[in-house]
């Protein structure tokens, strides 16, 4: 029988990188059983022992920076700068806010009942690791989504299988390298290979998964684990609005605009997609942006460099289809609007798109890809209506000098996250609990929730006087049933006046 493979291949050139064997059902099958046994282990170990371990990755990964950087770029194509500012970064500040925070977020918790008949009860609930977390990661962050997810679900006593995207395999298996080198337990944390087939066969094995991706996808998913009752986290697509009032302060609105927009050459699920400028600013606006991207260099990946290529040629067509579309109906490119034709690869140039309306596909469906389409809007009332007239709710923003009003309109857009004066910061302050809404999914990554998702819940409950019967308790009587009608007035019947009336009896007698 034929191993099946799939090719690496470097997208800024088109070049292969290598050829990786693909992880049949029964290897995947076989590295959860590993895991399983590894986990038996590891959750045995406290808080601190944990921690240790992934204090000595983090070390491994700074010692390793250069090497990293060399392997994340050459299979996704974006800028050397975004591998430190954006991928290692992020992992680095995870890794410790885990480690100091778990203990915290997962201790037990005393609860103490709100009824003085149940005062004779102790009540305890904690948190308890599920088993063994699947993680099926995208493309767009070839460590973030796969080291950087997986840093919580071991510090709460799990083991991780993780299945990256199979454009850009070879980061996670080098985390994987250097979670051993740090003497993670053998079989802890492991990366397998594959496209659809190796992802569902994940599916069908672990405890819970952890997908990130498309809402087609992510509609499997949910459905195959539903077969199994394991749980699910789902963050899926973005359609994130930006909305710049007329008292916003414009510089920092357009660089914010111009870097959320662009940053990974839009290939993020947090990318500002839409943009909803009010009249009076609206000219100005357009033209700060229009310079600043034209003030940008693309090429291939090193310091000097803000846009690399894209990652994937399915998406680099995407994005070419959209454009191309609204630029048929009535749009005008005012930069951009084509595949570069200085480079081979998947390098698409960072596009300004005005006279865009609600119709076109690239205001209806994500774009993923470094494309800017600005709306005009009367005021800020038709600007909450556009901004929330979408199947997706991730994050939203909102640019004005008015504190007040930039709350209320937070209050009333329909996204997971809202960021005031400010663009996708919300993402790498791990404090912050992050998801969507609606299309982009449910669950949380960060805070508290970012590491109980990846736990079971249980609540014990202790007699604390041992008395030989409680009242509810058999026999039956119908002096005891006497006794609970009148205890349910007492505690609960409306008005003071109508506490100690008889059962039965109505306020006329």
């Amino acid at each position: 029988m034929k191993i099946q493979t799939i090719q690496v291949r470097n997208p800024a050139t088109l070049e292969k990188i290598t050829e990786l064997p693909v992880a049949s059902p029964a290897e995947v099958a076989e590295a959860v059983e590993r895991a399983r046994k590894a986990q038996a282990i590891w959750r045995t170990r406290n808080f601190a022992e944990r921690a240790e371990f992934l204090y000595r990755f983090r070390d491994l990964l700074i010692d390793e920076q250069e090497r990293l950087a060399d392997i994340l770029t050459s299979e996704s194509g974006k800028p050397r700068s975004e591998v430190y500012g954006n991928e290692l970064f992020y992992l680095c500040d995870v890794i410790g806010f885990w480690a100091k925070n778990a203990a915290k977020f997962l201790a037990a918790e005393k609860i103490r009942p709100h009824l003085l008949m149940f005062k004779t009860k102790k009540v305890i609930s904690a948190h308890h690791p599920l088993g063994v977390i699947g993680i099926i990661s995208p493309w767009n962050f070839p460590l973030v989504l796969t080291a950087g997810d997986a840093m919580p679900a071991l510090m709460a006593g799990n083991a991780v299988v993780i299945k990256p995207s199979e454009l850009t395999p070879l980061t996670a298996l080098f985390a994987a390298e250097l979670a051993q080198r740090a003497g993670l337990p053998e079989g802890l944390l492991q990366v397998v290979i594959g496209a659809a087939e190796t992802g569902e066969a994940l599916i069908d094995h672990v405890d819970m998964i952890a997908f990130t991706g498309s809402v087609e996808v992510g509609k499997q998913v949910m459905r195959r684990a539903a077969d199994r009752l394991i749980p699910v986290s789902l963050e899926l697509g973005g359609k994130d609005p930006l909305i710049v009032l007329k008292d916003a302060d414009l510089e920092r609105a357009t660089n914010a605009c111009v870097w959320g927009s662009l940053m990974n050459s839009g290939q993020v699920c947090t990318s500002i997609e839409r943009i909803y400028v009010e009249e009076p600013v609206y000219q100005t606006f357009v033209d700060k942006v229009v310079q600043k991207v034209r003030s940008l260099r693309q090429g291939p990946s090193n310091e000097e460099v803000e846009l690399g290529s894209m990652t994937s040629e399915e998406q680099f067509q995407k994005v070419s289809r959209q454009v191309s579309e609204a630029i048929a109906q009535g749009a005008k490119a005012l930069t951009g609007g084509r595949a570069n034709p200085n480079f081979s690869g998947l390098y698409y140039e960072p596009t300004v798109l005005v006279d865009v309306n609600h119709d076109m596909t690239v205001i209806r469906e994500e774009t993923f890809g470094p494309v800017l389409p600005i709306i005009k809007v009367r005021d800020a009332e038709e600007a909450l209506r556009l901004a929330n007239d979408s199947r997706y709710g991730l994050d939203a923003c909102v640019f004005t000098r008015d504190k007040e009003k930039a709350s209320q309109m937070a209050e009333k857009l329909l996204a997971g996250t809202v960021c005031i004066n400010d663009g996708l910061v919300n993402y790498i302050i791990p404090d912050t609990p992050m998801g969507g809404v609606k299309d982009s999914g449910f669950s949380r990554r960060h805070g508290a929730e970012g590491i109980r998702k990846y736990c079971y819940q249980k609540s014990i409950v202790i007699d604390r006087f041992g008395m030989k019967s409680d009242f509810p308790w058999f026999p039956a009587s119908e002096k005891k049933t006497t006794q609970m009608r009148r205890l349910i007035s007492l505690l609960w019947r409306s008005g003071w006046k109508n506490k100690f009336r008889s059962p039965g009896r109505s306020a006329k007698n």
